[in-house]
């Protein structure tokens, strides 16, 4: 089902982590918007913090292309890394095996919570020869220097260093990913270029053989595919430093003081059992796991539940609470199946909620506010209008996209609807000749069955109650 928007809207205003402020959006090129989002290094699994920014940014980069008509969105693949050289060391193949392995298994489980793939999918390994060309310039500019077979970006030689994070020196220097080594000019000098040993994936480069530091291949593959200057960089606020800050740093350097990103994007952490969820934590929920265990809409509907910027508390009851949340609108969904909706136009209240930088919070109380008019309307015209602006506001956000059948098929057993049924229809019968002690046992013995029964203005419906959590129970 393809939006049509009802009216051109020109009034995005988005936060920019680099001016502290929402800022009205406007591309430097309408015809081609930029936008470009920082993916997954691919050595394993990814965990549900890692989709919420691909989840997000992909309802803005849907807005983008509503509101353009194009987008050149690039979401990278970090294909060489020190994570990934031990795990292929682990299992004694080449890195390549892994990270083709996992990047599949990425794409498979984004693609399963409603994200789309990307315009462009770069992979750092492809793009050595422009990494290396970068390099070079930054070398010839002063920027970068080469000492002990690598090669150094010199944080002193850019003076608006940290003006992202907008962190003391010291403390950058102090949180810096890179050891800090003897060779160094200054401690917060960071790599891009370090060298290979023989047991590790190498490039011939003018410094010898070796491979890329992290920060320099996504500056390299963003300049490649969107330009020396881009709209929109997006991307967890846990990048902010030192990858963030060190994209501009070299990037700007580069290209000869050019503005690398004009809007910076950061999206906020899952947080689980009141902690940050995190490898380092231990209470790493994989979206391959939880795909296994809750259906996709639910975690889609959950990662879009807060504001993108803000931290998201991750729990079972979150996930379990918007499964059920689905099962009511796609419920609604159903008692208006034989209305005819239209042509699905996502309504421009929703869109100018999105406008407001993002608000998808705003969006699914729109939308049960819809469904809420629509349960309790009876007028086929007015019906129509709420379907159509229930499936509209729905769309805006990757959701209510299914039939309701299929949605509800997983909740309901198919083979003992009938008899339900029959037990419901045998209630009304009781309640017409009023027999209440029969209508009331006839309610309780569905309940006890997690049978609910809902009054409708089109009569009496029943709803199978998905299960409580257990509190053993693993995701």
């Amino acid at each position: 089902m393809n939006p049509t928007p009802s009216r051109i809207f020109m009034s995005l205003h988005l936060y920019n982590s680099l001016s502290r402020q929402v800022e009205a959006f406007q591309p430097l090129d309408p015809a081609r918007p930029t936008m470009y989002v920082c993916g997954p290094t691919v050595y394993s699994y990814a965990h549900i913090g890692n989709a919420r920014g691909p989840v997000v940014f992909g309802v803005l980069a849907e807005l983008l292309r509503r509101r353009y008509g194009a987008l050149a969105y690039a979401r990278n693949i970090t294909d060489v890394d020190d994570k990934i050289n031990a795990a292929a060391a682990k299992e004694g193949v080449p890195i390549s095996q892994i990270t083709e392995h996992f990047a599949a298994i990425y794409r498979q489980d984004m693609g399963a919570l409603g994200v789309r793939l990307p315009d462009l999918e770069p992979a750092a390994t492809a793009h050595i020869g422009e990494i290396v060309a970068m390099i070079e310039r930054l070398i010839g500019s002063g920027h970068a220097y080469e000492v002990e077979n690598h090669v150094l970006f010199s944080i002193e030689s850019y003076p608006d260093y940290g003006k992202l994070s907008r962190r003391d020196i010291d403390d950058m220097r102090a949180g810096s990913r890179i050891e800090v080594a003897p060779y160094k000019r200054d401690p917060g000098d960071f790599v891009l270029w370090k060298p290979s040993s023989d047991d590790l994936p190498g490039w011939q480069s003018p410094w010898g053989r070796g491979r890329p530091g992290w920060h320099i291949e996504c500056s390299a593959m963003a300049a490649a595919h969107l330009g020396e200057t881009i709209d929109i960089h997006a991307g967890g606020n846990d990048l902010m430093f030192p990858h963030h800050e060190n994209e501009i740093a070299q990037s700007e350097c580069a290209h000869g003081g050019k503005i690398f990103a004009r809007f910076w994007l950061h999206n906020g952490m899952l947080n689980f059992n009141g902690g940050k969820m995190a490898k380092s934590e231990g209470n790493i929920k994989t979206v391959h796991d939880l795909l296994a265990d809750h259906p996709a809409e639910a975690l889609r509907y959950a990662l879009l539940s807060a504001q993108y910027r803000q931290p998201l508390e991750w729990s079972d009851e979150l996930i379990v609470r918007c499964a059920r949340t689905l099962d009511r609108l796609y419920g609604t969904l159903r008692d208006l199946a034989g209305i005819d909706a239209g042509e699905i136009a996502i309504p421009a209240n929703v869109e100018s909620m999105l406008d407001d930088d993002l608000g998808t919070p705003q969006v699914l109380a729109e939308i049960a506010r819809i469904a809420a008019e629509a349960r309790k309307s009876t007028d086929p015209r007015e019906q129509a209008q709420l379907k159509r602006d229930l499936l509209g506001a729905g769309l805006a956000l990757g959701l209510l996209q299914q039939d309701p059948a299929v949605w509800l098929a997983g909740v309901r057993d198919d083979a003992d609807d009938a008899r339900i049924q029959a037990l419901v229809d045998e209630r009304n019968e009781a309640k017409k000749a009023r027999d209440f002690a029969r209508a009331d046992a006839i309610r309780q013995q569905l309940a006890d069955e997690n049978i609910l029964l809902e009054d409708t203005p089109s009569g009496v419906r029943w709803v199978r109650k998905r299960p409580e959590l257990k509190p053993e129970l693993k995701i």
